[in-house]
């Protein structure tokens, strides 16, 4: 039997257990894989035992994604442009770590909206923390023009764009409404609009009619972001379809098939979300 799992701390309201356990069963593997709570600190410990723990890998959730990204012998250029990693495997006797949310991202968005071509287009990032790296490392690989970064610590908005280079302008963020008006694309890569947590104040009404909104949060599935898009007539695209492409990868790592995201699956994790 191959063996995977999740950690974090918590771990408890992961939904990955849900996503790869579909699989596993989709495509008959002998296989498992499940939730590890692993203390602040000890995360990098647990993952260079992994193989004598009997795991194939892992998946990396908060707050670990920086620790682990050290502690791996090899990362791979999207981890290295988040400087975060949630996804681990073993080459030989070599510990690997990537990120696939920039992936999980770029691929939700191109089944969300077909035949999309991001080339020289212009993109509103809110936030500046690791999602938004990789993001824009993804975006960039898709060959988008401008890349306008709005954070409430402007500080690290200014590390992504000299990361990044002269593609990638910082603004702060009372800028980030102003600053949107001519985007193509927008999208949140905060918690801000997460259920229980600060709302996003974002005036949707300058954008764009051609404007493709998103949010990487998917609890609530429409965040308030999302929900005004919508009454404004413009396409959206919600967190869900990035968290279910981004574990297509490890899947494929560990288990050795390259798994597809279907509507039964969404529709499984739908259910879960809303308490259905």
């Amino acid at each position: 039997m191959i063996r995977a799992g999740v950690i974090g701390w918590p771990v408890a309201h992961s939904r990955s257990p849900l996503i790869h356990g579909y699989w596993l069963k989709r495509y008959g593997i002998d296989g498992s894989y499940d939730r590890h709570a692993v203390e602040p600190g000890a995360a990098a410990a647990f993952v260079r035992s992994l193989r004598e723990r009997g795991l194939a890998g892992c998946n990396v959730t908060l707050p670990h994604k920086e620790a682990v990204y050290a502690a791996a012998d090899e990362t791979l250029p999207a981890a290295r442009a988040a400087g975060a990693a949630n996804t681990l495997w073993f080459e030989n006797d070599r510990l690997m770590a990537d990120n696939t949310d920039a992936a999980g991202y770029l691929n939700s968005l191109l089944a969300a909206v077909p035949g999309l071509d991001l080339a020289s287009k212009t993109v509103a990032v809110l936030g500046a923390g690791g999602a938004a790296r990789g993001i824009i490392f993804a975006l960039h690989g898709a060959g988008v023009g401008t890349v306008h970064v709005f954070n409430r610590t402007r500080t690290r908005a200014d590390a992504v764009a000299t990361y990044f280079g002269s593609k990638v302008n910082a603004h702060d963020w009372n800028e980030r409404v102003a600053g949107s008006r001519g985007a193509d694309l927008i999208v949140n890569t905060t918690a801000l609009g997460l259920a229980g947590g600060d709302p996003l104040d974002m005036d949707v009404s300058q954008l764009k009619a051609s404007c493709i909104v998103s949010d990487i949060v998917y609890v609530p599935l429409e965040t308030p972001l999302l929900a005004a898009a919508k009454a404004r007539g413009l396409r959206t695209v919600d967190g869900l379809d990035m968290l279910l492409h981004q574990a297509v990868p490890g899947f494929e790592m560990w288990f050795g098939v390259r798994p597809e995201v279907t509507p039964e699956l969404r529709a499984l994790l739908v259910r879960d979300i809303e308490g259905t």
